[in-house]
């Protein structure tokens, strides 16, 4: 039998295919899904759950569920979790309004995760270099559900953010789900109980919830300025005493002569 030659239209149409089925190409359409669920949202305007609640059609567990999809989409399309979980906690009251914030949260993330590992692995992994973004990228692979349990549960961590993260690493979905459904308890209860009971301000349910999230803000900040200070510590070689274990650790050495609590980089 004549073996087919390859014509021109037919060369033409199989670069056509690589071309759009290449890493950077399904990064760029990974960038225009987000710019176009963030618009979505814009429009939407999810806070209106706060004052109208839910069509009135929906009601009972069929609107805890109708919600759940929502707040799952709605993250995905970057929308700041802390207003759905108010919202579910003013809707449902606090233990269907948790279970409904949960679900979307494990929901949200999973597409997240779906779309950064479908989308963006391939063209984000080469990009890896340097030792903070290789570390990073080691303790995610090695160690998934022990990382993402700590970065869910960390206060101020951004969720969209560890998504994508953790889409781009070795981890596997088991570990991310389960970290992601149990690590986000805390501070999910926190807000939607808050919204449960935003109609008596002064309760001591309130008040616990609100000191709840204000003390959770307060270590995210000094957290993330320590970071701040440390990382600028060793831009300059000079490191201070808070990390100076884990750099000696790395291979550091004290410099004579400069402050007992500094270390620089060798």
């Amino acid at each position: 039998m004549p073996v087919p030659v390859e014509g021109p239209v037919t060369g033409h149409v199989v670069r056509s295919g690589r071309a759009l089925l290449s890493a950077r190409s399904r990064l760029g359409l990974l960038v225009v899904l987000l710019a176009g669920a963030v618009g979505a949202a814009v429009v939407w305007r999810p806070h209106r759950l706060l004052a109208d609640g839910l069509p009135p059609q929906f009601t009972g567990m069929s609107a805890v569920i109708v919600f759940a999809v929502a707040y799952g989409l709605c993250t995905a399309a970057l929308v700041p979790r802390p207003l759905l979980n108010l919202a579910s906690g003013t809707l449902f009251g606090a233990q269907a309004g948790l279970a409904g914030s949960v679900s979307g949260t494990v929901l949200g993330a999973g597409v997240a995760f779906g779309m950064g590992r479908l989308l963006g692995q391939d063209a984000l992994r080469p990009l890896l270099r340097g030792r903070l973004l290789t570390a990073a990228d080691r303790q995610l692979s090695r160690h998934s559900f022990r990382s993402m349990l700590v970065l869910r549960t960390f206060p101020g961590v951004p969720f969209a953010g560890v998504n994508y993260a953790a889409a781009v690493s070795r981890m596997s979905w088991v570990p991310f789900l389960l970290a992601t459904a149990v690590g986000c308890v805390p501070n999910t209860a926190a807000y939607v109980i808050a919204g449960s009971r935003a109609s008596d301000p002064l309760s001591p349910v309130f008040l616990a919830a609100l000191g709840f999230i204000l003390a959770s803000m307060a270590v995210g900040a000094a957290v993330a300025v320590r970071r701040r200070r440390a990382v600028r510590g060793r831009a300059r070689g000079v490191i201070p005493s808070a990390v100076s274990a884990e750099v000696a650790a790395a291979g550091g050495t004290e410099v004579p002569g400069t402050d007992p609590g500094a270390t620089r980089l060798t």
